[in-house]
């Protein structure tokens, strides 16, 4: 049976700022009523859609067109109608790619660990501003970063919720190391109420050229979903005066600073650069 939801999400003052979206998301149990999951999915749905009463309602079939929510053997999952061979998008933070990647010491070796500047048994605060399906955010907690991701979309926001939700099932100690803040994050950072933040992480959405099929998958959802970021700019002051030590923006090699603002210095890998603001904030 499903575990509830209680995963503690902070549902930020910015909140009230936010939009509400014109067309609520259908949400609906994909799991085969003779499944000994199925009552447990149909009380996750409940509870799925009584948080997120103003992005989500309850279907009791799947749509024949557009994007839906659907919850099947206690996972929660983004799906395309359109697109009936194509498997639902899901935050999982437990996929075994990710948990051969800590239990094997990758995490510290990661482009991105050393650009936040994570050194010895620091355990850092990193706040991911644009947590997407909260990779980087699991390499940061994996070893060791306490981190807060904040999603402005709701339905994200309740993607990321299920992850942690089913982290905290197997892996409890790690999932208690990643927090949600629903919220503008451009706001959320400029009025932060919280712990001190060594680092913060920005990687806005960026047209990608990979021909990966599960990139262009999760990529053409997402821009369906959220439609493209022109604010993306508007990120960086904020994050800038929050950081105590450095802000880390994710970049395509082949893109502009962000913001017009020059790093202090960029960590390159293969197809992405890190550029590393340093911050003098202590």
């Amino acid at each position: 049976m499903a575990m509830p939801n209680n995963t503690n999400t902070n549902i930020s003052a910015s909140d009230r700022s936010l939009p509400t979206p014109s067309v609520l998301m259908p949400i609906t149990v994909a799991t085969d009523t003779s499944s000994n999951l199925y009552e447990g999915d149909r009380l996750l749905l409940n509870d799925v859609a009584v948080k997120w009463a103003k992005a989500i309602r309850i279907e009791e079939s799947k749509p024949n067109e557009g994007l839906y929510l659907q919850i099947k053997d206690n996972v929660l999952g983004l799906a395309d109608a359109s697109e009936k061979k194509v498997l639902p998008v899901e935050v999982d933070f437990a996929s075994p790619a990710s948990l051969y990647r800590k239990q094997h010491g990758g995490g510290r070796k990661e482009p991105i660990v050393k650009a936040i500047g994570l050194k010895g048994n620091d355990s850092w605060h990193v706040v991911d501003a644009t947590p997407g399906l909260g990779r980087d955010a699991f390499v940061m907690a994996s070893v060791g970063c306490k981190v807060t991701m904040i999603e402005r979309s709701p339905i994200v926001a309740a993607l990321l919720e299920d992850g942690i939700r089913r982290l905290a099932i197997h892996f409890p100690e790690l999932a208690e190391r990643i927090s949600l803040q629903h919220g503008n994050s451009a706001e959320v950072m400029q009025y932060f109420e919280g712990e001190s933040v060594n680092a913060i992480y920005l990687d806005p959405m960026f047209p990608h050229k990979k021909k990966s099929a599960l990139v262009k998958k999760e990529m053409r959802l997402f821009q369906q979903l959220l439609g493209h970021d022109p604010d993306a700019d508007a990120l960086l002051p904020p994050a800038l005066k929050l950081a105590t030590h450095r802000v880390v923006v994710k970049r395509p090699n082949s893109a502009d600073v962000l913001a017009g603002e020059k790093p202090s210095m960029a960590i390159e890998s293969k197809k992405h650069r890190f550029d590393v603001y340093l911050c003098q904030n202590k």
